[in-house]
């Protein structure tokens, strides 16, 4: 079992939890190998995999010894569960970052991750406290409103990247639904109007797409997959005017921008 390195939305992230937490809660590490300096002496060995849970972007493994081993695999980390036997390709190994062998033979393996902690499970508020309300928890979503707002004058877009704000949008979900909503992406987050509607939409979209949708296809066609995320220059499904685009490096939020200049207004 492997999963898309990939990974910038939180469905993704809650779906690759959903996968590891069937696969593995409930077996014993026999043996662990962690390839990270400052945890290069944590041994797992002896405990066993309560469960896997997503927060926002993170993947939080929890053991019965109290620990959590914590991610974020950004653009580039993967976990896979390796069958008895099996081993990585060679050309991947020097990307291992942690290699967890179970009781049943199969290897839980963590690859190129950006981000990796080992630290006490009542310790986790240290790396993921900082996260805004969850769209795929039960969090608020007036206090998620209420802290995109509080971004003032910074671009409507930005502010919902901002997972300190609301945790769980990536660039593409952001943009999507600043289209569906008919938002342009560089208004200002305090001149917004239903910003809670827009993440309640956002919560059920989000949700859905962890159910039933695995590649993230928000719109009712079965192509093209989006509305204007990754469509530059291509007419809009809605009203045929080019869909404008700017570049990563000429955003102040450091990342490439979608939107219709007539549909969102």
């Amino acid at each position: 079992m492997g999963d898309d390195g990939v990974v910038a939305e939180g469905d993704s992230v809650a779906r690759i939890a959903a996968r590891l937490d069937t696969a593995t809660a409930g077996m014993l590490i026999v043996h662990s190998d962690v390839r990270h300096p400052r945890f290069a002496t944590v041994d797992l060995a002896g405990q066993r995999i309560l469960d896997w849970r997503a927060r926002g972007k993170h993947l939080l493994c929890r053991t019965d010894g109290g620990l959590t081993v914590h991610s974020h695999l950004r653009m580039t980390g993967s976990w896979s569960v390796l069958r008895p036997g099996k081993r990585l390709p060679a050309r991947v190994m020097p990307d291992l970052r942690i290699a967890l062998r179970l009781d049943d033979g199969r290897t839980l393996v963590g690859v190129a991750l950006p981000v990796l902690t080992v630290l006490r499970t009542s310790d986790e508020h240290a790396v993921v406290g900082h996260l805004g309300p969850d769209l795929l928890g039960t969090d608020s979503l007036s206090a998620g409103a209420e802290r995109v707002a509080a971004a003032g004058g910074a671009a409507i877009v930005a502010a919902l990247l901002d997972q300190r704000r609301v945790a769980g949008l990536g660039n593409m979900w952001a943009q999507e639904l600043l289209f569906l909503h008919g938002v342009d992406p560089w208004r200002a987050a305090d001149s917004v109007d239903g910003l809670e509607v827009l993440l309640t939409d956002a919560r059920r979209r989000l949700r859905h797409a962890v159910r039933e949708n695995p590649t993230q296809n928000t719109t009712s066609r079965p192509r093209p997959r989006h509305w204007v995320y990754g469509r530059a220059r291509r007419p809009c499904l809605r009203c045929g005017t080019p869909v404008a685009f700017r570049p990563a490096e000429l955003t102040a939020h450091g990342r490439e921008t979608w939107w219709c200049p007539v549909c969102q207004v």
